[in-house]
């Protein structure tokens, strides 16, 4: 393994540039160096594009990952040098309180800890625990696997929304989480209907499964989920659209909502405060759940990522659908244009090859 490598590496005016970085290195028994094969830019991606941060210049970005071991540590036992691999990124300081019980994905600490070492994916190398490489099928690409963090979100999301078979779901957004949301909502029994703006957007989610679709751009959304919950309201909303998006959305996603169900947050937020208008006497007066959803970890036993791999394998969700556009990484901020101008492009999810 040479000691330097090509990654990209975040401008001050937001964009990337292509230079040569040390290598990362096991520093832990327990570590595992690999491959990068191909790497995806999410909408979290997105909501750093051309901003001027000082604490990302000179970063490398990028949390969604597959590709292939080329290095293990002396006490690393279930994958070994040329295993296929999907990489989490989520790595708390393993020290506090909600890591202690495998709720790293709230643990204070994760970003800063995430970011100095698995969570670089637009790089050729990333090095980390070993507990998060989880081993590939023969069946599922590294182009689909490069999904799987989306997908884990979504299955987060759908845990805290107590969701059940039967249930009338609302998804507001068809991007690649509002898509990972449909189909995860589907496979748990629900009847679904996702609005979104883009009509390229809303064609794919019928053909993943929606039960209707709305452009809440040309139609009434509030109109089109009432007629389709018999007037009575979702029993749960997701909100996938996030960002920008948010000051219209949520109070969208409240009043999608029955009285007695559940609004669940699962797009993101910008940092600091975000003065959005909610109709507060409605929610109380209507027990309506706001339950924020923040990325992923444990389903009890169970790592989420694990699962939605699991899912995949089987053939019981389609990443592949969802891939709309694939760049070398050389042309990063390309992609970025692509995946950021969803209604002329028609970008769902954008990988890029490393």
């Amino acid at each position: 393994m040479e000691d330097n490598m090509k990654a990209a590496v975040k401008k001050a005016d937001g964009t990337f540039e292509m230079k040569e970085v040390d290598t990362p290195r096991i520093t832990q028994p327990d570590w595992v160096v690999a491959r990068v094969k191909v790497a995806g830019i999410c909408g979290t991606d997105l909501r750093h594009w051309k901003k001027n941060e000082e604490g990302l210049t000179g970063k490398i970005m990028g949390h969604e990952l597959a590709g292939e071991v080329v290095e293990v540590g002396s006490n690393v036992k279930h994958v070994k040098p040329g295993d296929r691999v999907v990489i989490e990124t989520l790595l708390g300081d393993e020290t506090c309180e909600w890591c202690r019980v495998q709720q790293y994905n709230v643990c204070p600490h994760l970003y800063e800890v995430r970011m100095k070492t698995i969570s670089q994916a637009f790089a050729q190398y990333v090095a980390g625990p070993a507990k998060k490489f989880y081993k590939l099928p023969d069946n599922v690409s590294y182009e689909e696997a490069t999904l799987l963090d989306t997908f884990s979100v979504a299955l987060h999301a759908l845990k805290l929304s107590e969701q059940k078979i039967n249930d009338k779901v609302a998804i507001i957004g068809a991007g690649p989480i509002g898509l990972g949301q449909l189909q995860l909502a589907k496979l748990a029994g629900a009847d679904v209907i996702i609005t979104d703006v883009i009509d390229t957007s809303l064609e794919l989610a019928k053909a993943l499964g929606a039960d209707a679709v709305v452009n809440t751009k040309t139609m009434d959304g509030y109109k089109e989920v009432m007629a389709f919950t018999g007037g009575r309201g979702a029993d749960v909303t997701f909100e996938c659209a996030g960002g920008p998006s948010m000051p219209v959305t949520l109070p969208q996603a409240v009043s999608f909502t029955r009285r007695g169900g559940r609004v669940v947050i699962v797009g993101g937020f910008d940092p600091g405060i975000t003065t959005i208008g909610l109709e507060w006497q409605r929610i109380q007066m209507s027990e309506i759940q706001l339950i924020p959803s923040a990325s992923y970890a444990f389903w009890d036993i169970y790592p989420e990522m694990q699962i939605c791999l699991d899912l995949l394998a089987k053939g019981q969700m389609n990443a592949k659908k969802m891939i709309t556009h694939t760049f070398p990484i050389e042309q990063i901020n390309q992609a970025f244009e692509v995946a950021q101008d969803k209604e002329k492009t028609h970008a769902v999810f954008v990988a890029l090859t490393v």
